[in-house]
């Protein structure tokens, strides 16, 4: 079944409203096996929502429409779906009662615009509102589904998920696999899958940038829930066999979890010092329930004071070779592991720029140290983009370095 979500007013064509509505709907209706193929938008206009009704008519086999079924002189969804249609509209009883029942209950004044509201397409069935006026219509129409759901977000989705998924779930089974990478271009990424990609349509496979990372996101589909269970696992293990080493997760998960775990599993404490990173590394360890089981302490070591007074760094390694160096990197790494009796410590040192750059030392140059009861050793990185873009990766990488140790 091929879907077009169709959002109508004005205010979402200027921006003013956020169509938080067609995200919702879509991700719903792609996990029971509909394809929304087209998303439109349209302004408060008779005229242009008859084009796109009839445009949709052609392209489609289920209309879902969103917005325009209030009481205004704007609210204009119902009336133009059904004159483009050839239905009448035709005053309902038991809705007009409980929509006076509803002001009624609000100790409110009914204006009689409302009963505008309970005026149903003739052969349309009602969507009930629980917690608003507008109820929603439920049209068959030509082999067609047309469903009408009100703009604002609380009611359409109580509406949606209550009324609506029940008379439009499909007998498919569908499953969606999201394997995590990370320390790859989606581009270069693409070109290593090209040919699984090409051909395989059941399970389907797409690559999906995302804040540095590359999500791969496998969608199988079919009537029997094993058969469906082995196609993707027969896709995975296909994409595993070709960039093995790029892949942190198998269960959508950030690679912050990844590192935690891991350390959860191997009774590990970790502390961090950063510099170029300002912090951003623990912030983000931090998001992650139950971290506090790893993690000994964070400490932003920015100024060179602070890496001599808190690290240990020596003020003639800084002098030789510079804040932003291997070797005080190392000595940050080191210097926290001696200090706190942690299992790991890792550092960042780095320019992020705008300014800071040398001949030597180029805008987005971070050194990574990372220091254990065994070793310490230094990854040197050069990363492209603005300040914030810059330390975001960094971030990235580092925790990129500690998933690759552990």
């Amino acid at each position: 079944m091929i879907a077009e979500i169709i959002s109508v007013g004005t205010e979402i064509i200027l921006g003013s409203t956020l169509n938080t509505n067609t995200y919702y709907i879509t991700k719903k209706l792609s996990a029971i096996g509909i394809d929304v193929l087209y998303h439109t938008s349209v302004i408060d206009d008779s005229n242009l929502l008859k084009e796109v009704i009839n445009t949709g008519m052609k392209r489609a086999d289920l209309l879902i429409f969103t917005g325009g079924l209030g009481p205004t002189a704007d609210d204009i969804t119902k009336e133009v779906v059904c004159e483009t249609l050839g239905l009448d509209l035709v005053l309902d009883n038991s809705m007009e009662y409980d929509i006076k029942n509803y002001f009624h209950k609000m100790n409110r004044p009914m204006t009689s615009n409302n009963i505008k509201q309970a005026y149903i397409p003739e052969g349309g069935s009602i969507l009930r509102n629980e917690i608003g006026t507008a109820p929603g219509i439920y049209i068959e129409h030509k082999d067609k589904i047309l469903i009408l759901l009100p703009g604002p977000p609380k009611e359409m989705k109580l509406m949606f998920d209550k009324y609506t998924m029940p008379l439009i779930k499909q007998d498919n089974v569908i499953k969606i696999k999201t394997i995590n990478t990370i320390g790859i271009g989606e581009s270069a990424l693409e070109s290593m899958l090209e040919d699984i990609i090409v051909h395989h349509q059941n399970p389907s496979i797409a690559t999906y940038a995302k804040d540095g990372k590359v999500d791969i996101k496998i969608v199988g589909k079919g009537r029997d829930e094993e058969k469906v269970d082995e196609l993707l696992q027969r896709a995975i293990e296909k994409i595993d066999e070709k960039i093995s080493g790029y892949i942190y997760s198998y269960q959508d998960e950030s690679i912050e979890e990844v590192v935690y775990r891991k350390l959860k599993d191997m009774n590990m404490k970790i502390a961090f010092c950063e510099s170029c990173t300002g912090g951003l590394i623990v912030s983000r360890f931090t998001e992650v329930p139950g971290v506090s089981q790893v993690l000994d302490r964070g400490i932003v070591t920015y100024s060179n004071k602070a890496k001599i007074e808190e690290l240990g760094v020596k003020q003639e390694t800084l002098n030789k070779y510079g804040a932003v160096s291997e070797q005080v990197a190392i000595e940050m790494a080191s210097g926290l592991l001696n200090k706190t009796g942690v299992d790991i410590a890792l550092s960042t040192t780095g320019i992020a720029g705008p300014s800071g750059e040398t001949n030597m030392k180029p805008v987005g140059l971070v050194y990574i140290g990372i220091a254990t009861k065994d070793d310490v050793f230094v990854v040197e990185s050069v990363f492209s983009g603005n300040r914030t873009s810059i330390q975001n990766r960094a971030t990235l990488k580092a925790f990129d370095e500690l998933r690759k140790i552990l």
